[in-house]
This record gives structure tokens, C-alpha cells and sequence, in this order.
């Protein structure tokens, strides 16, 4: 009976560590890189939405240091936690972390012309997670369809970036003010 409440426990701390990762990193990952750069950086825009952009050629067969680096930004906040959540379960970090990276190549095998079959996008529909077809939005309009991971980020994440495109505008416009009255002066 023991060996059986050890196990269960130890499946439950996995389960909570990989689902903690995910969205944890997700979220970090959404608020604090990629809104941010869609605002205040060229980075992201230039490799993910520019007219020439694809995953598949930019990041695997031309090994683009400039792609492989925008990934690792964006991947930046899965590692912050995997130290703490790796003392809650190392067995659920590592699942986290090997599901957080195949998400990345699935999300964007659109460009490939894929297909979710329909049941299975259901269930991702049913628990927000983000299809190829849903990302592939994102990459055709920069400012839709946020959330890597998980889509109901979507919405937090549109009103973020309007609040940053305020203050990028409001920072512009002190600047130039302040700009102009040092010129006439």
C-alpha cells in the first residue's frame, strides 16, 4: 500500500511539474519576449514575420544563428524554472521541457501544408493548446493568435501589446517634444 501512495504521489508531483513548466514558461514567454519584441524589437518580426520567413528552412536546414537565437529567448523562461520545478520532479521537468520542444516543431509544420486531423484538434481546441493552423495565423498576422503553447494566452497578451504600443507611442512623442525644444533653444 505504501509503495503504491509513493508512486501515485510521485506521478502527481510529475503531472504538476510538467503542467507548471508549460504554463509558466508560456506565459513568461508570451508577456515578457514576444509581445515586447512584436513592440519595441525588430528581432522577432524580421525572422518569424518577414515576407521570406520559414521555421523549416530559417532554423533547421540553413542553421540561422539569428533564428536558433530567437528560439532560445523565447525558450529562456522554461529553463528560469526548470531548477525549481526540477525539486518538485525531475521526471515531470524533463517531460515539460521534451513537450515544450516538440510543441515548437509541431506548431510550425503549417508551412508544410499540414493538417490537424479533426478529432485531435478538437482535444486542442477543448484544452487550448495552440494547432499548427492557429500559430500559422500568427505568422500571418502579428497580431493575432498569441499563446505558443496555449491559446486562452490570446486574448491577455492582444491587450498587452496595445498597452505597450501605447507607451512606445507616448515614449515617442515625449521624445520628440523634447527633442524639438533642445533644437529650438
Amino acid at each position: 500500500m505504501e509503495v503504491i501512495l509513493e508512486v501515485t504521489l510521485e506521478f502527481i508531483r510529475a503531472i504538476t511539474a510538467t503542467l507548471l513548466l508549460l504554463l509558466l514558461g508560456d506565459f513568461f514567454s508570451t508577456f515578457l519576449y514576444h509581445v515586447p519584441e512584436h513592440v519595441f524589437g525588430k528581432f522577432h518580426s524580421i525572422v518569424h514575420h518577414g515576407k521570406n520567413r520559414s521555421f523549416l528552412h530559417y532554423a533547421v536546414l540553413t542553421r540561422n544563428p539569428l533564428v536558433m537565437l530567437d528560439g532560445i529567448l523565447g525558450a529562456v523562461p522554461y529553463f528560469i524554472f526548470t531548477p525549481w520545478l526540477w525539486q518538485l520532479s525531475a521526471v515531470g521537468t524533463i517531460i515539460g521541457l521534451l513537450l515544450g520542444e516538440f510543441h515548437v516543431v509541431w506548431r510550425h509544420v503549417s508551412i508544410l501544408e499540414w493538417k490537424t486531423p479533426e478529432p485531435f484538434k478538437s482535444w486542442c481546441d477543448l484544452l487550448f493548446i495552440t494547432t499548427p493552423e492557429r500559430h500559422w495565423l500568427h505568422h500571418q498576422n502579428a497580431f493575432a493568435a498569441y499563446g505558443d503553447i496555449f491559446s486562452f494566452y490570446d486574448y491577455p497578451a492582444q491587450r498587452w501589446l496595445t498597452f505597450l504600443r501605447f507607451v512606445r507611442r507616448k515614449f515617442k512623442q515625449l521624445n520628440q517634444s523634447s527633442s524639438s525644444k533642445t533644437i529650438s533653444v
